[in-house]
Formats: C-alpha cells, sequence, structure tokens
C-alpha cells in the first residue's frame, strides 16, 4: 500500500499567487446542504484558485455560502433524484458510482475535501490529487457501532451490508490520492489507522472577528452545536439542571426533543441564530463548553477568539487548540480552559466548578491571542506553501504524455 510522506514545509517568502492562476484546478467538495466548517475550507481554498471548478454530490442553493454563488458548480446525478438534497446520507450506495463519474481528466490539481466521501474520485496520472481530510467517514470506522444502535431493527441490517460495502470502497479510494493533509493530530491518527497513509497537519480555517474582548461575562455557559447523540449536549444539560447554572444552546438536530425533557428552567435552546446573534451569544457566556469528542472542533476556538474559556472534554482536537488544565491544582501560563477526563456529569461539574474557581487566572486577550493562530489567514499561507511545494514535486515526477 502507498504511503505518502509528508513534504517540508521551510520558511518562504511571501507566496505569489499568480503562479497559481497559471494552474487548471478542480475542488472536491462532498456536498453543500449546511454552511459548517468543510464549506469554510472550500470558501478559504476557492479564495486562493478563483479559476477552480467546484464539484460536488448535491447542492442546497439556499445553504450554499455566498462567495461561491458565482462559480462553476457541477453536481453528480444524485442531484436530479427527488429528495435527494435532504436525504443525501440515504445514497450511500449510490455515492461512489457519483464521484467516479465526474470527468476531471483536464486539470494539474485536485483538491477534494473529505468528511463525507469527496477523495472517490478518479483523476488522470497527469494531476496531482491532494486530499483535505476532516475527518475519515465515522459512520463507516470507529463510530459504526453507534450509528447501528440508533437505528430500528430493519434499517440497521441493511446499514451494516453497506457500510461494509462502502469501507472497501473507502480503503481502496485512499489510495487515489497522492498527498494527504489532515485537520489535526487526532484525524492524522485516524488516517494512519484506517488508510495507513501518513499525513500534513493544517489546522482549518477559524473566523476571528475583528473585536476589542472584555473579561465581563454574562454568567451563562453556551453550547454550540447539532444536536446528535455523539456530541454528548446531554452531559451539558444534566449537570446544568442538577445544579441550577444557566445554559444557553445554539443548534439544532435530531436530539432536541429528547434534550429538551431533559432540560429544567435554567436551559435555553435557542434553536440556529444569524452570524450577530451568534457573536452576541459568544461574547457574552462565562465559558464554552464541549463535552463530546471532536475531530477538530471550530466552534470552541471561535469563542476563544472572543476572550472565553472552554470546558472541554480531554480528547481529540480540543487537545490541540485549547491550553487547559486537567485537574485541581494544577498550573499553566495563560490558560484559555479546563479539561475534563471522563464523560460523566460529575466530571464536567466539577470541571465547572474548577473553572469557576479559576477564574482570576483567565485572561481574556490572552485567550483570544491563542486564538489568533487558527485565523484564515495563516490556514491560507500553510496550504499554499504546502500546494507549491506538492506541484512542484509532481512535476518533476508526473508523466509528460
Amino acid at each position: 500500500m502507498l504511503i505518502t510522506a509528508p513534504l517540508p514545509r521551510p520558511e518562504r517568502e511571501p507566496l505569489d499567487l499568480h503562479r497559481f492562476s497559471q494552474w487548471r484546478v478542480a475542488i472536491i467538495h462532498y456536498w453543500f446542504v449546511s454552511h459548517g466548517g468543510g464549506e469554510r475550507v472550500v470558501e478559504a481554498l476557492a479564495e486562493l484558485f478563483p479559476q477552480a471548478d467546484i464539484f460536488t454530490l448535491v447542492v442546497d442553493d439556499a445553504k450554499l455560502p455566498s462567495s461561491l454563488r458565482q462559480r462553476r458548480i457541477h453536481t453528480s446525478f444524485l442531484q436530479r433524484i427527488p429528495g435527494a438534497r435532504k436525504f443525501h446520507r440515504h445514497f450511500l450506495l449510490l455515492q461512489p458510482l457519483a464521484l467516479e463519474k465526474f470527468d476531471l481528466s483536464k486539470y494539474d490539481l485536485v483538491l477534494s475535501s473529505e468528511s463525507g466521501p469527496a477523495k472517490g474520485v478518479i483523476t488522470s496520472p497527469r494531476t496531482c490529487h491532494v486530499c483535505y481530510c476532516h475527518s475519515p467517514m465515522r459512520y463507516l470506522w470507529d463510530g459504526g457501532p453507534e450509528y447501528r444502535r440508533s437505528m430500528g431493527p430493519l434499517v440497521g441490517p441493511v446499514f451494516s451490508l453497506a457500510a461494509h460495502y462502502m469501507r472497501l470502497w473507502d480503503l481502496a479510494s485512499a489510495n487515489r490520492v497522492d498527498h494527504f493533509i489532515a485537520n489535526s493530530r487526532f484525524v492524522a491518527s485516524r488516517i494512519r489507522k484506517y488508510y495507513r497513509r501518513e499525513s500534513v497537519v493544517i489546522h482549518p480555517p477559524v473566523h476571528i472577528p475583528a473585536v476589542e474582548v472584555q473579561d465581563d461575562h454574562q454568567g451563562y455557559y453556551l453550547v454550540v452545536s447539532r444536536l446528535v447523540n455523539y456530541k454528548r449536549i446531554d452531559l451539558a444539560v444534566e449537570a446544568c439542571r442538577q445544579t441550577g447554572r444557566e445554559l444557553r444552546i445554539v443548534g439544532e438536530g435530531p436530539e432536541y426533543k429528547l434534550l429538551k425533557r431533559m432540560a429544567g428552567p435554567t436551559i435555553h435552546f435557542l434553536g440556529s441564530l444569524s452570524d450577530a446573534e451568534m457573536q452576541q451569544q459568544l461574547s457574552g457566556c462565562r465559558a464554552f463548553l464541549l463535552p463530546g469528542e471532536e475531530d477538530f472542533g471550530i466552534a470552541p476556538v471561535e469563542a476563544q477568539s472572543y476572550g472565553r474559556p472552554v470546558i472541554a472534554f480531554a480528547s481529540g482536537g480540543a487537545l490541540e487548540t485549547v491550553r487547559g488544565t486537567a485537574g485541581r491544582g494544577a498550573t499553566l501560563s495563560d490558560p484559555t480552559g479546563v479539561f475534563f477526563s471522563e464523560q460523566s456529569v460529575d466530571c464536567l461539574i466539577e470541571a465547572m466548578e474548577r473553572l469557576e474557581a479559576m477564574a482570576p487566572k483567565f485572561s481574556s486577550r490572552a485567550i483570544r491571542r491563542h486564538a489568533l493562530q487558527f485565523g484564515r489567514e495563516r490556514f491560507q499561507e500553510r496550504m499554499a506553501g504546502f500546494l507549491a511545494d506538492a506541484m512542484t514535486q509532481w512535476a518533476v515526477s508526473a508523466p509528460t504524455h
């Protein structure tokens, strides 16, 4: 099996983006049905390559980022199937065929944005394929048992059979990629485990607002998340219900009704908010809660950009984005949050008590300085440097005819 070593990343002069304009580029994204971290990566890549064509399985025009609405976007045959935009995940077995039908033969560089199936496109021997991997598909690999438990007795066996086929295809399609980029060291370890490939880590772009941060807060805790089981929002709800702390939850999802039934009078569900409303919630919270394991986790970094500390489960991408203490008496210069080591209500309550006791040690300005390293400009700089090296290397090794 092919193993690709990370490319060197030397210090360099400011990049000449005119050089990139000579490349014929295609950006592959799994689907545009929401506006999250994956879509922000595509927006940042599209800004680097204004000449790029964009390919995707399905598009919901209402959810397409405004910066991409004037771009050439090619959809698959799934777009023409009624209901595919809403139930795109139900077409799991058709997704490989849809991706493999894209004609990418004329491009010099293909950038796939992978979390659903995107890297499975077929490229020419004269094309360099770089995959920016948000995560190997959780529902096919380590998250499979949890997804099956949430399914009924008829759907579960069908999903298991489909997932078996898709794992074989997912592994095979990993060998079509020339270079992997992971969005965190945690994801890099999962790429190594499931695909047996090495990757370079480049953290995704986070919007860092131009604001003056304040030490004052309004006392409430905040969760910003899709309401799905593995995010473990139930821990935050139960911890705040038991202690009477105010919790505000931004987001929607299938767990809403269950969480609403659990909630007490101090827990408020805000649904989907505008950017201005979201900024208000982030800037006013006492702390941001991250009770689940995230591959990277953009929302906690956004909270830190407003100078707010984070309480996070000590696993996954949070270990790379939060400077946190893990126990009482622990010392750390310029902390940006605290960790808890077990996904239980008691451990989360203890972490909240610890954060409140540590309040004088948190500096909103130091927390914001920490968040600045995850900004959009830094992402684009690192991506441009990596791609320049990759294309230089490719020009030497690719067939000339």
